[in-house]
């Protein structure tokens, strides 16, 4: 048997592939910007051009004027295999952009005083339990904010390829019903899925409407939003840009994100920047919500006080209330990105300047397409013959001074939510900081200490503290920022991880949880069309396994022989979706539950398909759970497949690379893989007939 490369780090990537809708990892070096175009339409063309070189299969882009849509445009194609132009009313998935849609209604029934942002989330949802007593202290301003201390994202069963599937909302007061908090509610900002589909429930609590008729009705008819739908709404699904795995040229089905409040709506570029100029003035709400909007909710938690310009700057729904480069010249700008497994975009608007820039994509990331609406906006408030000062706010230069010997103490383990760390910090004043997986540690990255209490790479450009907060966490804190070839500035600063304590555990616990990392899981409990089962194949590409720590697997503190707890304290993005996690052995079988949902079990003990001379029929137990099964005695046999309805089957080769689907290509026969694995789901009872 052929062994799978890092499948427990599979299962962790999985989950975080699920819920993090976010951008993936920053330039590493400063790129000189290309000269800039110097109309409004040359910059807009120029920039989803260079969204494009980011793994984008199309981009779409609008400009909101003072009251209406002034410029459209578009890159790409809409498809890589059909003969259709991609127009301004092909739609996109919206995804976390969704969560401005949400804050809004929320403000607009605290503006009819139907709710008050600092009451407690119990008052308007009495059904909301947690097995935590802590959680009947999150206010509703906590889930705008992100400080509400859940977990972040209880999406199981949420993300979909078309077909059906229950909405998030109806799931998720079960699904809380038995985590706990990972903080104190309102210690700090993190963001935070949850939160939003919580706000959800409420504002359909509070109305007495369903959500999406809510929204329909209070903000999107208002503004003639006509092309902006929920993502299970009935609507024509080829007007979906296309989106692909790879470079694979056959396009996956149409997006469903059952999570409508935190990340499910799609729209045109041109809707969302309709949406997002509203937000300018008062047509939506009073001019006291929208600077409520914009407050500085972040800084009211742990924050480190020496923060520069960074992607997330939490207000009210909006991810950024000091919006590089805008901020640096007194413009004020608010940001939101969205990201789903296959979709991105990116909403700025400036309220002084009557501006909105949407840039939406199908692949790439949300940063890009943020950056993009900027540069579209800069360009817009040129020609009206205002200058904002782009330059990047590079750390202020400092020479190599003699170091504290008290920070050698601050040596150690630190880790964020999806990597670890060892940092050695000698007297001789040098930070070696190395990237650990369940084998090794990578080679050591040195910095040198400075006289402004940083330590810096050889280049000066990447600069790294070692903080102490408020809470008296050790924080590693990192500031950064490049330039990106029409694109302009990106900047970075942030907690990227904190130092873990010492959990000592006994030698034989230590070895039992050694032996679950080394072991390959499977999803079972995600539905048959699910976008894990995708996704399972992509994260094993780049996924690197979690790093070893005494007392530690991963980012989790062991606790016992079967448990390990999720208990960073990350303000920001590297400490979101944290997840307890269970492990057990029933029947000779290894399996893991994660505390946001997801079962998984032991790959190594899968039953083996048998190909006998007659047909065979595969039924789906009572549970639901998926039925997966090795190949070794049928490979290279073609198996033909009767699929019933409301089910599917996924063929992977020994590498969990997919091979076949009947859900994402419509298979019918596939030829069995050398030590693959298929996998077979559907509602209980149903039946798979197999003919080889």
């Amino acid at each position: 048997m052929t062994t799978l490369r890092n499948r427990w780090s599979a299962l962790l990537l999985t989950l975080a592939l699920l819920f993090s809708l976010t951008a993936p990892a920053m330039a590493a070096e400063a790129n000189e910007a290309a000269a800039a175009p110097k109309t409004l339409e040359e910059t807009a063309a120029a920039a989803a051009e260079a969204v494009m070189a980011y793994g984008t299969a199309s981009v779409q882009y609008a400009l909101w004027d003072n009251g209406e849509i002034v410029l459209t445009g578009s890159a790409g194609v809409y498809s890589k295999t059909e003969n259709r132009l991609l127009t301004e009313d092909i739609l996109y998935n919206i995804g976390s952009v969704s969560k401005v849609y949400t804050t809004t209604a929320v403000l607009q029934l605290a503006e009819k005083r139907k709710l008050s942002l600092d009451e407690p989330v119990v008052k308007y949802l009495p059904d909301f339990k947690m097995a935590d007593p802590r959680y009947k202290d999150i206010t509703v301003r906590m889930l705008l904010n992100h400080s509400s201390g859940l977990m972040g994202s209880s999406f199981e069963n949420a993300m979909l390829f078309g077909g059906e599937g229950a909405s998030a909302a109806d799931q998720l007061l079960e699904h809380l019903s038995t985590q706990r908090l990972k903080a104190d509610p309102g210690a700090y900002s993190v963001y935070c899925n949850d939160g939003f589909t919580l706000a959800e429930l409420v504002v359909e609590a509070v109305s007495g409407k369903d959500f999406m008729d809510y929204l329909r009705e209070n903000i999107l008819k208002p503004l003639d939003l006509s092309n902006t739908y929920a993502s299970y709404d009935e609507f024509d699904t080829s007007r979906m840009a296309k989106t692909y795995s790879g470079e694979d040229t056959r396009p996956l089905p149409a997006d469903r994100l059952n999570a409508v409040g935190a990340g499910g709506l799609c729209a045109t570029a041109s809707d969302m920047a309709a949406f997002g100029g509203a937000l300018t003035g008062t047509k939506l709400l009073k001019q006291s919500s929208l600077d409520a909007m914009a407050e500085q909710e972040y800084a009211k938690g742990v924050w480190p006080e020496s923060s520069a310009p960074d992607a997330l700057a939490f207000g009210l729904g909006w991810d950024n209330v000091e919006w590089y480069p805008f901020a640096q010249s007194g413009v004020k700008a608010l940001v939101k990105g969205g990201d789903t497994l296959r979709y991105h975009a990116g909403l700025v608007i400036l309220p002084d300047h009557q501006l909105a820039a949407a840039v939406l994509s199908s692949g790439g990331a949300s940063t890009y397409d943020e950056m993009a609406a900027n540069q579209i906006l800069l360009a817009a408030l040129k020609e009206k013959g205002v200058e904002i000062d782009e330059t990047l706010p590079l750390p202020a230069e400092s020479a190599p001074a003699p170091m504290p010997q008290e920070l050698t103490a601050l040596s150690g383990c630190y880790s964020a939510t999806s990597a670890q760390y060892q940092v050695e910090v000698t007297a001789e004043g040098m930070m070696n900081m190395s990237f650990l997986t369940a084998k090794e540690a990578s080679e050591p990255t040195s910095f040198t200490y400075r006289a402004d209490g940083t330590f810096r790479d050889e280049t000066g450009a990447v600069v790294i503290k070692l903080e102490t907060a408020s809470n008296g966490e050790t924080y590693l804190y990192q500031q950064t920022a490049a330039m990106l070839p029409d694109l302009g500035g990106l900047t970075v600063s942030s907690y990227a991880a904190v130092k873990l304590p010492e959990n000592p555990v006994s030698e034989d616990v230590q070895a039992i949880w050694e032996k679950y990392a080394a072991t390959d899981f499977l999803p079972v409990s995600e539905q048959y069309n699910s976008q894990v089962y995708l996704s399972l194949s992509e994260a094993v590409k780049t996924a690197s396994a979690p790093g070893i720590i005494p007392g530690y697997i991963g980012s989790l503190r062991i606790v016992d022989k079967t448990h390990a707890q999720y208990q960073l304290q990350i303000p920001g993005v590297a400490g979101r979706d944290g997840n307890d996690m269970t492990i057990w052995e029933e029947d000779g079988i290894m399996w893991a539950e994660a505390g946001c949902g997801g079962l998984y079990m032991e790959a190594q003990k899968l039953p083996i398909l048998s190909a006998g001379n007659g047909p065979t029929r595969i039924t789906i137990q009572s549970s639901g759970y998926a039925r997966w099964c090795r190949t070794w005695s049928s490979s290279g046999k073609t198996m033909a497949i009767e699929v019933p309805e409301n089910a599917g089957f996924w063929v992977y080769d020994k590498d969990l690379q997919l091979v076949a689907s009947s859900v994402l290509w419509g298979d019918t026969t596939v030829t069995l893989p050398e030590d693959g694995y298929v996998a077979f789901m559907g509602e209980p009872g149903a039946q798979f007939r197999l003919q080889f």
